[in-house]
C-alpha cells in the first residue's frame, strides 16, 4: 500500500478531488476559476513529479486518465451550456465530427486490445491545454476565432488516435505521436507501457 502513495499520485487524487468540487461552485465564479486552476497546475505537476521522483507506475497512469476523463465530464455539464449560448452554430459541426472520430478511436481500441486506451500524444497534450483554456476566454469577442483553432488540433488529434489505434499491432501506451509508427523495432519495456505519461 506505501508503495501507492506517493507524491505524484497525491496531486492526481488533489484533481480529482478539486473536479468533483467543480461540480457544486457556480460556474465562472471567482472560486469556479481557482479550483479550475488548481486542477490545471495539479495535472502538469503529477506526470512531472512522477518523473523526476522516479515514481512513474501503472497505477499512477490510470488515476491520471481517471482524473483527465473526470474533468472533462465536469466541463461537458458546467461549461457546455455557456459554450451552446456564445458560439455559432456552425462550429458545433466539427465538434460533432470531433466526438465521432474521438469515439471511434475508443472503439477501435477496445475491440483491438479488449481494454479502454487514451493516448497522451503531443497532439492530444495540446488539445487538452487549450480546452482547459476556454473558460479564461469564453467571454472574449474573439473567442470563436479560438475555438475554430481548437477544433481544428482537437479534430487532428482525434484523427491521429484513431489511426495510430488502427495501424498499430500493439497497445502502445507511451506513443506520443504517429510519425515512426511502422518503423518501431522494439516493444515498449513493461515500464514504459505502465509509466505515467501525462505532463
Amino acid at each position: 500500500m506505501k508503495e501507492y502513495i506517493n507524491i505524484p499520485n497525491i496531486i492526481t487524487f488533489i484533481r480529482i478531488l478539486g473536479t468533483i468540487a467543480l461540480a457544486f461552485v457556480a460556474p465562472f465564479s471567482a472560486a469556479f476559476y481557482i479550483i479550475w486552476t488548481i486542477c490545471g497546475v495539479s495535472d502538469v505537476l503529477d506526470g512531472t513529479a512522477a518523473r523526476l521522483l522516479k515514481k512513474e507506475s501503472a497505477l499512477g497512469a490510470k488515476l491520471d486518465s481517471t482524473a483527465d476523463i473526470m474533468f472533462y465530464l465536469l466541463m461537458l455539464f458546467r461549461v457546455l451550456p455557456t459554450l451552446i449560448v456564445v458560439l455559432p452554430r456552425w462550429i458545433w459541426i466539427f465538434v460533432g465530427a470531433i466526438a465521432v472520430t474521438r469515439i471511434g478511436a475508443y472503439l477501435t481500441a477496445f475491440i483491438k486490445y479488449k481494454r479502454f486506451a487514451s493516448l497522451h500524444s503531443y497532439l492530444n497534450k495540446l488539445s487538452g491545454f487549450l480546452l482547459f483554456l476556454v473558460p479564461y476566454f469564453i467571454f472574449l469577442k474573439w473567442f470563436w476565432i479560438y475555438c475554430i483553432v481548437l477544433c481544428g488540433i482537437g479534430f487532428a488529434s482525434s484523427l491521429e488516435e484513431l489511426l495510430i489505434h488502427l495501424l498499430s499491432k500493439r497497445y502502445e501506451e507511451g506513443r506520443k505521436t504517429i510519425i515512426g509508427l511502422g518503423s518501431d523495432k522494439k516493444s515498449a519495456s513493461p515500464k514504459e507501457k505502465g509509466a505515467r505519461q501525462s505532463e
